[in-house]
């Protein structure tokens, strides 16, 4: 049988393909450049020739995931008539959509990334969505300090510090996860949704805002996406 010929792009998206697979069954630890080889249908050169590394995979893989996550949110951001605080409330409220309208399979990935195992995955998703992220959100963040009402020093000093804040909820996502079907179930989600109002809280005192200015969550949110199946 002669060879299958792909396009680089097209190859490359398939092993991508095929390692996200495989990470989120097995973990990343857990998975072998062989195992992602055997599923691609690939030989070893092939996939030297695109990926030096599982962990270059790894590392590819993280920014199509947050360039992912950015792009169904793009049309928010665009959205040039609001004022800063407007366009940041419609951009987390859009995201929020995104992830009730997606929320089964969302929850299927949250038990993948948020595994012990996966702890590496987790910590380059969120590394590469904090890049791809950072742009979008400094420019609202400098909107708002031109118009005077975001009152911080550095927009893109801000942008950052509000993105890395995100990260300090993966324990308190991780109990949730955990407590899944259990009788602790209610009170892990519970303490997640008072986490994520509180996170919300930070990012209106780092931007300067009173309190309640920036809608972070809304009533049934976690419990919708937490529960989803």
């Amino acid at each position: 049988m002669p060879r299958v010929v792909k396009h680089p792009d097209i190859r490359r998206s398939e092993l991508l393909d095929c390692a996200q697979a495989l990470f989120f069954e097995r973990g990343y630890e857990n998975t072998t450049i062989n195992e992602i080889i055997a599923k691609a249908g690939v030989s070893k050169g092939g996939f030297y020739h695109h990926y030096a590394s599982k962990e270059a995979v790894l590392e590819a893989l993280a920014v199509r995931l947050a360039e992912q996550a950015v792009e169904r949110v793009a049309d928010a951001d665009a959205d040039s008539g609001l004022d800063a605080l407007g366009r940041l409330n419609a951009f987390l409220a859009r995201a929020r959509r995104l992830k009730l309208d997606d929320a089964p399979r969302l929850r299927t990935a949250f038990d993948a990334v948020f595994r012990p195992e996966n702890i590496v995955l987790y910590h380059r998703i969120n590394t590469a969505s904090i890049t791809v992220m950072l742009p979008v959100l400094a420019r609202i963040i400098a909107q708002g300090q031109a118009e005077g009402v975001f009152k911080v020093p550095d927009a893109e000093a801000a942008a950052e510090i509000v993105l890395h804040l995100g990260a300090s909820t993966h324990d308190a996502v991780a109990r949730a996860i955990k407590a899944s079907g259990t009788e602790d179930e209610d009170a892990a989600i519970e303490a997640l949704d008072r986490r994520l109002r509180f996170h919300g809280l930070a990012v209106d005192r780092i931007l300067g805002l009173p309190d309640g200015s920036i809608q972070f969550v809304e009533p049934g949110f976690t419990r919708a996406v937490m529960t989803a199946r």
